[in-house]
């Protein structure tokens, strides 16, 4: 017999099984979901103490440090109005080992970044990951936490978001401290590492959603506020707006802030002070669960108006202990606000509606967190850095007297 002849098939010749994918257990995925889901947002924050040390190096002026801060949050909004529901079409799987590929591609961009322009690039593609990572690995995790611990998938996605902001302004403000001079590398570099690992992970993790049509229809933007919620999302939206005042003033404006009025250059201050602010308001939204959403906000509203006047004494005095103090206040406010004002909203439309009306909260939040601090900046280029931070501090104040004036003046609802 040749080796072209064929083998006849008998009862005895074993068959060899179509090996299947290597997969992670439900439970590996669900925390290592939740980790990369947490590494986004490490890898969002690590840009507050770094971009003082890029414009100290390249000259830029202020303007150009909160452009390169601020694209992020456009980039980022765009994404999840057009990407935010493509997974629930194709499969949480390809959609995630995407926006992980995109952020990877971004931390390469800001590793190598010869100039400001290359970094406003790279915040760019970060902002369009983050967006399409929001959504998708918040659906994931709900779905990969186990059956009788669904609620912990929630809690996961939410605690990723604010505790991811204030631990990657940390841990990159103590790099900064201790290695000034390769800071940038060794972020940049730490994260492309954690991003390789993640897109190991996603490729690793089973698929928790079923493939249904619909793909290309999903891509067009929706966004909508039913007309049962209109007044009450137009009593809701000053409280978002100066929710995100606040993180815009502290993640993209407070380094220049410290330089110029406190004469700090220490970037490790800048992310201790976020990572305070960012870890009260985590705190906040996980402890609040029994109040009221409307007492939430008024509470939230208080304390955004409390913080902004204590910045403001802050740039009276130059006395550090005033953003400290504001830190602190400001993270309960943001903790209270938000999770007040979703918490008030969501409930009262039916479930076919709410992602229609978490795009319309997201567009004011993130339009407010990107044009502030693109604003602000050429508005410190033009008449100094200290009356920009008074202006905006009142802005804020405003903002959120509005806020308690709307909340207040509004009819409790029951939940």
């Amino acid at each position: 017999m040749t080796h072209a002849e064929a083998v006849p098939f008998t009862a005895s010749t074993p068959v060899i099984a179509a090996r299947r994918p290597l997969r992670l257990p439900r439970t590996a995925g669900f925390v290592a979901m939740s980790a990369t889901l947490l590494a986004f947002f490490v890898a969002a924050g690590a840009p507050t103490p770094l971009l003082p040390l890029y414009e100290h190096e390249w000259g830029f002026p202020p303007s150009m440090l909160t452009v390169a801060f601020g694209v992020y949050a456009f980039a980022l909004i765009a994404a999840l109005l057009v990407f935010g529901s493509l997974s629930d079409h194709i499969g949480r799987r390809p959609v995630l080992i995407g926006s992980l590929v995109v952020e990877l591609v971004s931390m390469v961009v800001f590793l190598f970044s010869p100039a400001i322009g290359w970094l406003i690039v790279g915040r760019v593609l970060q902002g369009l990951a983050t967006g399409v990572a929001s959504s998708t690995f918040g659906a994931a995790i709900v779905e990969l936490a186990p059956e009788k611990r669904k609620k912990l998938g929630a809690v996961m996605s939410s605690f990723a978001t604010t505790a991811g902001l204030g631990v990657g302004a940390l841990v990159s403000g103590v790099i900064a401290f201790a290695i000034p001079t390769a800071a940038a590398t060794t972020v940049w570099l730490a994260l492309v590492v954690v991003m390789v690992a993640g897109t190991v992970a996603a490729v690793l993790t089973p698929e928790t959603s079923t493939r249904r049509a619909g793909a290309a229809a999903s891509l067009i933007p929706r966004v909508s506020v039913p007309p049962r919620v209109r007044r009450l999302f137009a009593a809701t939206a000053p409280t978002v707006v100066a929710v995100f005042l606040e993180t815009a003033l502290f993640l993209g404006l407070l380094p220049m802030i410290l330089a110029s009025v406190f004469h700090v250059q220490a970037p490790v201050l800048g992310g201790a002070i976020n990572f305070v602010m960012f870890a009260t308001a985590t705190v906040t939204a996980g402890a609040t669960g029994a109040i009221h959403p409307r007492r939430l906000k008024v509470l939230g509203n208080v304390a955004l108006v409390v913080g902004a006047v204590l910045v403001l004494g802050g740039l009276a005095t130059a006395q550090l202990v005033f953003l400290w103090m504001s830190a602190l206040v400001s993270g309960f406010g943001m903790g209270a606000g938000f999770t007040g004002s979703n918490r008030g909203l969501v409930p009262e439309v039916e479930p076919h509606q709410r992602a229609g009306l978490f795009s319309a909260i997201f567009v004011v939040a993130y339009v407010t967190f990107g044009a502030s601090a693109i604003i602000a900046g050429f508005i410190a280029t033009a008449v100094g850095v200290t009356a920009m931070a008074v202006g905006y501090g009142i802005l804020l104040a405003v903002a959120a007297l509005v806020g308690l004036t709307l909340t207040a003046a509004s009819r409790p609802r029951t939940h």
